[in-house]
């Protein structure tokens, strides 16, 4: 009998032990049931691994996948949605109204006294006031002490809770002595509403949050 191109019977599966080869064998890489056989002679041909520039090939083809994969998810991370697209132009029509720093009086600080990001160091410092704690779920206000001659006070307003969320952050530094309040400053953002995904959350932030913006570095100077 000549050798016949077929799928071998599991009558041949278990007389030749084809499944206790491929598990004992680490070099079969291939454990397909097509074989090549002449049932004569007892004879049978199967495929169990592949060649060299075949597996190149192969891997090749993996690697081209994965890099288009990823270039999709980058794709995809990086589109606006429409609720995105919508929040954000009310966070910019927003701080066109008074987002933004303001400083009333700036107060002269020994070098010594910031740390070399230039933040005051009595904000490192800062204790918190929990008898100025209020919360009922539409803000968040919260008061520190910086040292004992000036205040902070941060107001966090919820303008949607969700994804995406938008809120409004309102920071003001005050002396103690006199409770004058020395600048504030004013942001507005929005955060999530990205497509589903491993990636982290956006956000889109007005004012961006430089320095310039940071109403702590703009009250306090160095000498």
């Amino acid at each position: 009998m000549a050798f016949v191109n077929e799928y071998a019977p599991e009558a041949d599966v278990d007389k030749y032990g084809l499944k206790k080869i491929d598990t004992n064998a680490p070099s079969i890489t291939i454990k397909r049931r097509d074989w090549t056989s002449d049932r004569d002679r007892g004879i049978y041909l199967r495929q169990t691994s592949k060649g060299r520039a075949e597996q190149r090939q192969l891997e090749a083809r993996r690697v081209k996948c994965l890099i288009t994969v990823c270039a999709l998810l980058t794709t995809v991370a990086g589109c606006t949605t429409p609720s995105q697209m919508a929040v954000d132009a009310e966070v910019k029509r927003l701080c066109a109204i008074d987002g933004g720093v303001k400083v009333y009086e700036a107060v002269k600080l020994p070098a010594t006294e910031f740390d070399q990001w230039g933040m005051p160091k009595t904000y490192q410092q800062r204790i918190e006031n929990t008898a100025a704690y209020q919360h009922d779920g539409t803000r968040t206000v919260m008061e520190f002490f910086l040292g004992s001659e000036y205040a902070l006070k941060r107001e966090t307003r919820y303008y949607r809770q969700g994804d995406p969320d938008m809120f409004r952050l309102h920071t003001r530094v005050f002396r103690r002595l006199d409770g004058k309040l020395l600048g504030e400053s004013v942001f507005y953002k929005r955060g999530g509403g990205d497509p589903p995904g491993p990636w982290h959350g956006s956000t889109f932030m007005c004012p961006e949050p430089t320095a310039a913006n940071d109403v702590l570095r703009r009250v306090f100077e160095k000498e």
